[in-house]
C-alpha cells in the first residue's frame, strides 16, 4: 500500500464555507481522493484551520506549521508522498508578507522535510501545492480586516510561480491549485464541495504520476 501525508491549513481540513462545519469525508479533496485512488493507496489527513508555514500567531498558539512537521511527518513515516500545500494563512494583516515571504516559508517547510533522517530507503517524495487564490473576503466581517481585503486577492495570484520555482530547486514535484479551483463567493477562503472534487483529480492524476 501506497501512503501520502497531506499537510495544510483549512482546505485540507475541509472547512465548509457555508456554515463553519467540516465537510463530511466523502466531500473533501482528502477523501475524494482516497476514492479516486482506490485501495491501493491511504490517505492520512493532516489539516489544521488557521495553520500558516512558519509563523507564530500570537492570540492563538499552535497555529505555526514548522515547529509540527517533523514530529508529525516522522510519526507517519514510512510513507511515500508529502502533499504540501500552506501559505495562504500566511497573507493575514498580522505576518505583513509579500508573495516572496510566504513562498519563504513554504521553501522552509520542505527543506525541514527534506532534513529528517528518514531511514534507508524511507525519504518520500514531496508534492509542493501553491493554495488557491483569496477570492472577495469583503463578504465576510472577519475575514475581510484579517487579509486585509484586496491585498491578499492580489497577493495570493503572485504565489504560483515562487512555488514552481522553489519545486524546481529543491526536486519537489509541483502542483498549482489555483489553476483547477476556486475559493466559495459566500467567505472568498475556503472551498466548495465542487472544487474540492477538482482538486481531487489534479491530484489523482498527479499522484499517479509519481507513484504509478
Amino acid at each position: 500500500m501506497k501512503r501520502i501525508v497531506c499537510y495544510g491549513d483549512s482546505n485540507t481540513f475541509g472547512h465548509n464555507p457555508i456554515d463553519g462545519s467540516r465537510l463530511p469525508r466523502s466531500k473533501r479533496w482528502t477523501g475524494i481522493l482516497a476514492s479516486l485512488l482506490g485501495p491501493e493507496y491511504e490517505i492520512l489527513e493532516e489539516g489544521l484551520c488557521g495553520r500558516t508555514t512558519v509563523h507564530e500567531v500570537p492570540y492563538e498558539p499552535g497555529l505555526n506549521g514548522l515547529p509540527y512537521l517533523k514530529p508529525c511527518l516522522l510519526s507517519h513515516r514510512p510513507f511515500d508522498l508529502l502533499i504540501l500545500m500552506l501559505g495562504t494563512n500566511d497573507l493575514q494583516v498580522t505576518f505583513s508578507t509579500v508573495p516572496l515571504t510566504v513562498a519563504n516559508g513554504a521553501e522552509t517547510l520542505v527543506r525541514c522535510a527534506q532534513a529528517l533522517d528518514w531511514g534507508p530507503g524511507e525519504a518520500p517524495q514531496i508534492l509542493l501545492v501553491s493554495p488557491i487564490r483569496i477570492g472577495d473576503v469583503s463578504v465576510n466581517p472577519v475575514f475581510g480586516p484579517l487579509f486585509g481585503f484586496e491585498r491578499a486577492s492580489a497577493y495570493s495570484a503572485q504565489l504560483a510561480p515562487y512555488y514552481r520555482d522553489i519545486a524546481g530547486r529543491r526536486g519537489c514535484a509541483f502542483l498549482d491549485a489555483a489553476s483547477v479551483a476556486s475559493p466559495s463567493p459566500v467567505d472568498g477562503l475556503h472551498m466548495e464541495p465542487e472544487e474540492h472534487a477538482k482538486l481531487a483529480a489534479a491530484l489523482a492524476d498527479k499522484v499517479r504520476e509519481l507513484l504509478g
